[in-house]
């Protein structure tokens, strides 16, 4: 298996430029996330050698991969189409690379795909065509035909975007099995921010060409560093506010009519403005304050969502934040219109670079 870096890479067209260094670890999977025309795709193509870089290095376990053609650099892809062969038959496709490299006895061939095939299930399929084939059946098969040559690593194009959700469900989980399982690093392409959260060792979110933030999934989700990668990833509440006394324990943050307790940053001085950035199962609902840091306002709206409520609430000042609640925990029978306050603790509180 192998390291990947890519150093300074750097490619531009006419009205964009894609900017991006990054490490992913020997048996890693490591998820480029973000909305289209981020540049996810655009780094996989650079990484599989589709695309040739304006700047920068791209090497695996040290070996620079500038000037080494797709079909030698030993990358195995699975594209968004699958793009099985339809005139051959599943035995066929799954060998395709091995007989392409002609390093391979028969007998090597046949065996290595009966052991892929066995590790998903499919055994007794070998003599099938695509068309005989549902869709988890094709992107397993995908899978496996880019597995078999024993590539240094694996990249995977939005594997997943044509199945419906709960297909989609169970194959991501299939296939961390089966990445696990080979030990292969891994680059995941996808634009939905459950699946890389629930696939990736890491996640790298990107934007405008540029990446944001690169982290594990908690970290990404718990301590966002700027307002696109809090809003990207789950649901989040961000208001506008003004550092206005600090100490070394802590903040005092104006946001409109309401003063807030934050955990003192560095990043941060006296006077900055700043974004407070709080989740909505951070924070709870009631009549009277019950917190140090509350804020007042209205409800505006219910959204049930099976096992949680999620109720927008409507301040003063303009400004909507969102409260997520268990249904088997709640306390109070809302109706939208009432007053209510938002009580925050000071621990579910961060600053985020503001937008």
């Amino acid at each position: 298996m192998g390291t990947l870096t890519l150093q300074h890479l750097v490619k531009s067209y006419d009205d964009w430029e894609l900017r991006i260094d990054l490490r992913v670890d020997d048996g890693e999977l490591m998820t480029l996330l973000g909305p289209s025309g981020c540049g996810k795709t655009t780094t996989l193509r650079l990484i599989a050698g589709f695309l040739q870089p304006d700047e920068g290095h791209i090497s695996l376990d040290g070996v620079c991969l500038d000037a080494i053609p797709p079909s030698r650099r030993n990358i195995g892809v699975v594209f968004q189409e699958y793009a099985l062969f339809p005139h051959m038959t599943v035995f066929q496709n799954i060998a395709f690379g091995m007989n392409m490299k002609k390093t391979h006895s028969k007998q090597a061939i046949r065996t290595r795909v009966e052991e892929l095939l066995a590790s998903v299930g499919l055994n007794g399929y070998e003599r099938r065509y695509p068309e005989q084939l549902s869709g988890g059946e094709q992107q397993r098969i995908a899978l496996l035909r880019a597995l078999a040559p024993s590539p240094s690593m694996l990249l995977l194009d939005e594997p997943l975007s044509a199945l419906d959700f709960q297909l989609r469900k169970r194959l991501r989980q299939e296939i961390r099995r089966i990445q696990r399982q080979f030990g292969i690093t891994t680059v995941y392409v996808t634009h939905d921010q459950e699946e890389a959260m629930s696939i990736s060792d890491r996640i790298t979110v990107m934007k405008d060409g540029g990446v944001q933030q690169i982290g594990a999934p908690i970290d990404i989700y718990q301590h966002p560093q700027t307002a696109h990668v809090a809003e990207f990833i789950g649901i989040s509440n961000i208001l506008p506010g003004r550092v206005i006394q600090r100490d070394t324990a802590r903040f005092l943050i104006q946001s409109g009519q309401h003063k807030l307790e934050i955990p003192a940053s560095e990043d941060y001085r006296l006077h900055d403005d700043v974004a407070i950035f709080f989740r909505p199962e951070d924070c709870f609902l009631s009549y009277e304050p019950a917190a140090p840091n509350v804020i007042r306002g209205t409800v505006a709206a219910h959204e049930y969502l099976g096992a949680e409520i999620l109720t927008t609430v409507e301040t003063a000042d303009h400004q909507t934040i969102q409260v997520s609640e268990y249904i088997k925990n709640m306390r109070m029978s809302l109706r939208e219109g009432c007053d209510i306050w938002v009580n925050i603790p000071v621990g579910a509180c961060h600053l985020i670079k503001r937008a």
